[in-house]
């Protein structure tokens, strides 16, 4: 059985896997040009990682409820409070575990658009197909689109803390050879 925007979600889910490859290749070339990987760097690499995973799992859902036969207003149903339920924890979390890593606050574009816009768009769409109104099909798969899209510009943000620091390459490296 198709859903609705089956297609789109697979193309999401694609997007999103392409998407946590290239953030991490981008964190390995700068530890390959000798900068250490701080304890930020590895916070941000992960919470993109992980925010990727729940959004791609959220895209993947819906097809595998189907494959069940399992009536359509259900899939979305289902969908949204598998998908927002961690989304959200996530969402909320992020400016108390980034201070907890970072002893710092997120700056203001982050806080306003990764944990504001992104908790208010998922939190919209789980309240929504709730309700069971019309299009819930097009309200889940726009609240992955506009998550995704939040994710990539915390990505961006954190890319450029992240290439603001210093190269320390003042500690010897070890050879892993003979």
């Amino acid at each position: 059985m198709e859903i609705k925007g089956a297609s789109l979600l697979y193309t999401l889910a694609a997007l999103m896997i392409t998407f946590a490859g290239f953030s991490t290749l981008l964190l390995a070339l700068r530890q390959a040009a000798g900068a250490r990987v701080s304890l930020l760097d590895r916070y941000l690499a992960k919470t993109v990682m992980t925010y990727v995973f729940v959004l791609t799992a959220g895209a993947l859902l819906p097809a595998l409820f189907a494959l069940y036969g399992i009536q359509e207003k259900w899939v979305w149903r289902g969908s949204s409070v598998l998908f927002a339920v961690p989304m959200l924890a996530l969402q909320v979390t992020y400016p108390r575990r980034r201070r907890k890593v970072s002893g710092s606050r997120p700056p203001p574009a982050i806080y306003a658009v990764f944990v504001v816009l992104g908790s208010a768009v998922t939190l919209t769409m789980l309240c929504y197909n709730l309700a069971d109104l019309p299009y819930s099909a097009a309200v889940y798969i726009t609240a992955l689109t506009i998550d995704f899209f939040t994710v990539i510009f915390g990505f961006m943000i954190a890319l450029d803390v992240i290439m603001q620091q210093p190269l320390d390459v003042s500690e010897p490296r070890i050879s892993s050879g003979p």
